[in-house]
């Protein structure tokens, strides 16, 4: 993967902890933007598809799983 250099600003006392630790800001940075970026991407597509969500529960309320009378279990 690629990488770019970008700016961040953070608190002066959380970086000069994180730097007297000697944790890797960039990558913890990265870390907790990934994490960030994929709950919200999970958020906007459940948001996106709620009414299909909502449907399917609904008709398995209804009418029960497909094809249960199948399951071994």
């Amino acid at each position: 993967m690629a990488r770019i250099k970008v700016n961040l600003t953070l608190d002066a006392e959380v970086a000069q902890s994180a730097r007297a630790l000697g944790l890797n800001m960039s990558r913890l940075a990265e870390a907790a933007i990934a994490e960030a970026t994929r709950i919200e991407r999970n958020r906007q597509w459940r948001e996106a598809n709620a009414a299909a969500l909502h449907a399917y529960a609904q008709e398995v309320e209804d009418e029960g799983l497909p094809l249960a009378g199948y399951r071994g279990f």
